[in-house]
């Protein structure tokens, strides 16, 4: 068993299946809580669109830029916040040069499909109303903020809105629909996740009721033509890998221009273990290379 995949085994049994909802969310966010930022991070507590916020900005990060890394949190649509994933904005803002606004949309089952799409659309388009030029965001997400991303994406387009300058995933669920990744099975055994855990995912944020699901459901299989940069990070133990090679070839095939970041021995959610596990802080160090790349150069960043 490797060091990561030990590591978020002994995390998962901390999430003990007899908590309640609302205790596996307080453990989660405690843990979240108890990670130290790096050196010099700033934190501001605002209101997007009535949702919470933060602005998270790193030391190196200047206050003149005006660019921006919108953050969707995961959680499996049912836990995370601004507490959970403080420190790894933090970490992406420090690696990029860049501050990051993380939200908190609205979690099921209390709030079912689509209400977590609709929050992070309002995050976007309230930064646009704020004046921040598309060109000036990217926007980028973990796990079930990954399956967010890509379907905010596809929703700005299929609208008529202004696109971001970019978007990243980090092991992102891109179907919610067929489940039909050979790597469910190719990788079962190693992940820390399994296709059952993809399938209650979807259980929690869609109705069972809702017949037939909405195609977006399954962004892997939509038309992915005209989105802007997309950077795909997956470990090569996660039961999602093979979702996310799919995408990359789909994307290509579609004249997208997508980086694949494949990382030996990583299982689901290895990202979310920087305070842990060192061996994953050059993964996040990528991100942070692709978002400079994208905006050509670092300038630091201003607050609305």
């Amino acid at each position: 068993m490797s060091k990561v995949r030990e590591i978020m085994a002994d995390f998962y049994k901390k999430m003990d299946p007899k908590n309640t909802l609302e205790q596996s969310r307080q453990v989660f966010a405690e843990i979240g809580r108890q990670e130290q930022l790096p050196e010099g991070t700033t934190v501001e507590k605002i209101l997007v669109a009535n949702l919470p916020a933060e602005w998270v900005k790193a030391a190196n990060v200047a206050p003149e830029n005006e660019q921006v890394i919108l953050y969707f949190h995961g959680g499996a649509f049912t836990l995370g916040s601004c507490d959970t994933h403080r420190r790894l904005a933090a970490l992406i803002s420090e690696a990029s040069g860049v501050q990051v606004l993380v939200i908190e949309y609205r979690l099921a089952p209390e709030h079912k499909y689509p209400a977590a799409n609709d929050d992070c659309l309002a995050a976007y388009r309230w930064l646009i109303e704020k004046g921040i030029s598309a060109g000036n965001i990217i926007i980028g997400g973990d796990s079930s903020g990954g399956t967010l991303t890509l379907m905010t994406l596809l929703s700005l387009r299929d609208a008529g809105d202004p696109l971001p300058k970019a978007a990243f995933f980090l092991s992102p669920l891109l179907d919610m629909i067929y489940f039909d990744g050979e790597s469910y099975i190719s990788r079962a055994g190693l992940d820390v996740s399994t296709l059952e855990a993809a399938k209650s995912v979807t259980g929690f944020y869609v109705d069972a009721a809702l017949k037939p699901l909405p195609p977006i459901l399954s962004p892997l299989n939509q038309d992915l033509r005209g989105l802007p940069n997309l950077f795909v990070q997956i470990g090569d133990h996660e039961v999602l890998l093979s979702d996310c090679t799919r995408l990359a070839e789909r994307g290509k095939a579609a004249g997208v221009n997508v980086t694949l970041d494949i990382w030996d021995e990583m299982c689901h959610g290895f990202q979310f273990l920087s305070a842990f596990v060192p061996e994953v802080k050059p993964a996040i160090d990528n991100v942070g290379q692709f978002v400079k790349k994208q905006f050509n150069e670092v300038v630091s960043a201003k607050h609305i």
